[in-house]
């Protein structure tokens, strides 16, 4: 128990001084970065640093298996030099004994990742794309409530927005569509019903509308008219409707499961978002892979130039998995894979591939 304590506090221990490192040259490029992008927009310094602080969570969640290996290089590689490794197996312990206190610590930090770091990395990059949208004039589009889609477009003269009770795949088609307009100063204009609404270039054309005029009317009921077809021109595009959804990573886990249900009920695809969920449970897992790969090259005793060699081929077969589950969530997203065995698939045969391995090193 002592031993794997020991395993345990200098493996947490290499993880947390590769993570502080890994940071810091990610704040100093993304600040770079961002007074290239931004220097003309912003105000000085301190928004600069707001949109890199904002903006570096994500990535650092994004190359977190990259973190993983990297530590467990580390770790192995300093156990192995001061011949740590050669007393625990001397004493009896086997290499796989000496696996548990990393696996599991990195199973932990696995699902801290996935219950506290994913809502901050969500709430923090929507913010970004928030601050990003008002720096750029770009504001976001579409919203999705209690099974309704919302939409919002601007123009010359004021802003409208849409509801829909439904809408197609790519929320050009919407149906049960109510369009509210307002002029620039915030007054309400006009209120149109529809059965229907199609995005078409310029403009949507509207099915069976009723339109109400709520400017310089006494009685908007009375002045009301029908018309069996009815245009209203607009900014939007596909394309823009598309990327209004944003990333399945903007959305905190904990709500994933209800934004997907709002999905479905309001007739868009959720596979993408069902894909991006399960590939998230499946992190504790895909971490410890991470481990077992990396200890399953440098446990053994370095010698010479073998030590580069086993560094490298871990970092490469590390790379491979990791590229490996990346497509088999492209292929879950496209339908081409179930969504349960394209994000539980790579890291459980990782882990096989990684433990055969080190039987076969070890005790081969």
């Amino acid at each position: 128990m002592i031993l794997h304590r020991y395993f345990a506090r200098r493996f947490l221990a290499s993880f947390m001084g590769v993570f502080a490192v890994i940071f810091a040259m990610l704040v100093l490029i993304d600040l770079v970065e961002q007074a290239r992008r931004f220097s003309a927009q912003t105000s000085g310094f301190g928004q600069l640093a707001a949109l890199t602080l904002l903006n570096v969570p994500g990535q650092l969640y994004l190359i977190l298996p990259l973190i993983m290996i990297l530590s467990t290089l580390g770790l192995f590689l300093s156990l192995s030099r001061s011949s740590e490794l050669v007393v625990t197996r001397g004493a009896g312990r086997s290499a796989l004994n000496a696996l548990i206190a990393p696996v599991l610590v990195a199973f932990l930090i696995g699902v801290i990742a996935v219950a506290v770091l994913n809502p901050i990395v969500a709430a923090t990059s929507t913010e970004y794309d928030a601050r990003i949208g008002d720096l750029r004039g770009q504001p976001s589009t579409l919203a999705l409530a209690d099974g309704a889609v919302w939409l919002r477009q601007g123009g010359d003269h004021g802003q409208s927005v849409i509801r829909a009770a439904r809408a197609n795949l790519d929320g050009t088609e919407l149906s049960e569509v109510s369009f509210l307009t307002f002029a620039p100063d915030g007054r309400p204009l006009r209120r149109i019903e529809a059965e229907s609404a199609t995005l078409e270039p310029g403009g949507w054309r509207l099915n069976s509308a009723k339109v109400w005029p709520l400017a310089d009317t006494a009685n908007p009921e009375a002045d009301a008219r029908d018309f069996p077809e009815i245009e209203v021109t607009t900014t939007l595009t596909p394309e823009q409707i598309r990327d209004s959804f944003g990333t399945p990573a903007a959305i905190p886990i904990w709500d994933l499961p209800r934004f997907i249900a709002n999905l479905q009920e309001a007739g868009f695809a959720a596979r993408r978002h069902q894909m991006f969920l399960q590939a998230e449970l499946a992190l504790p897992l895909f971490l410890v892979a991470m481990v077992l790969i990396a200890a399953a090259f440098t446990m053994r005793h370095q010698r010479g130039r073998r030590t580069g060699l086993m560094v490298l081929s871990a970092v490469l077969l590390s790379f491979a998995v990791y590229f490996l589950r990346n497509f088999a969530q492209i292929l879950g997203e496209n339908g081409e894979l179930p969504v349960a065995l394209a994000a539980w698939a790579p890291p459980v045969v990782a882990i096989c591939l990684a433990l055969g391995l080190l039987l076969h090193l070890e005790d081969g």
